[in-house]
């Protein structure tokens, strides 16, 4: 792939995910991900620092909270980091950047707003609606 310089942003008067678009959001997700995983490596660090050691039931409560907020943290992560890899897939197999639905393109700015996105907004909305209709609650 061809280096794009820093202050390039995909713009709707070029062709769409052409080469220039397709390594600017292979580099976002990468950066993204990088981030994710620093991010859990801080949380995987502090969680193996020890057991629930504190003698104080409060003090142990707040251990207990902070620990299961950081499990849930790095759960997020690991889902998200997994989007961004099926995202990096669909750059190399040439769909990154068009509704899994309707084979439309996606936004330009749905794509810089949310690069793992595979609906475009029309469709995710009518996922959207077609879930509360059929919402449980």
């Amino acid at each position: 792939m061809n280096m794009i310089s820093p202050d390039y942003r995909p713009s709707d008067s070029e062709p769409f995910m052409n080469e220039r678009q397709l390594e600017y959001f292979r580099q976002k997700l990468l950066r993204w991900r990088a981030e994710l995983l620093k991010e859990s490596g801080d949380t995987l660090a502090s969680l193996s620092e020890g057991g629930i050691l504190e003698p104080d039931l409060a003090d142990r409560a707040t251990v207990e909270t902070d620990r299961a907020f950081e499990l849930r943290t790095r759960d997020r992560a690991r889902k998200l980091i997994a989007k961004i890899d099926m995202a990096l897939a669909r750059i190399e197999d040439g769909s990154y950047g068009y509704c899994e639905e309707t084979g439309e393109p996606i936004s330009l700015q749905r794509l810089e707003a949310r690069p793992i996105a595979t609906l475009s907004i029309e469709a995710q909305e009518r996922h959207e609606r077609h879930e509360k209709v059929y919402r449980d609650d």
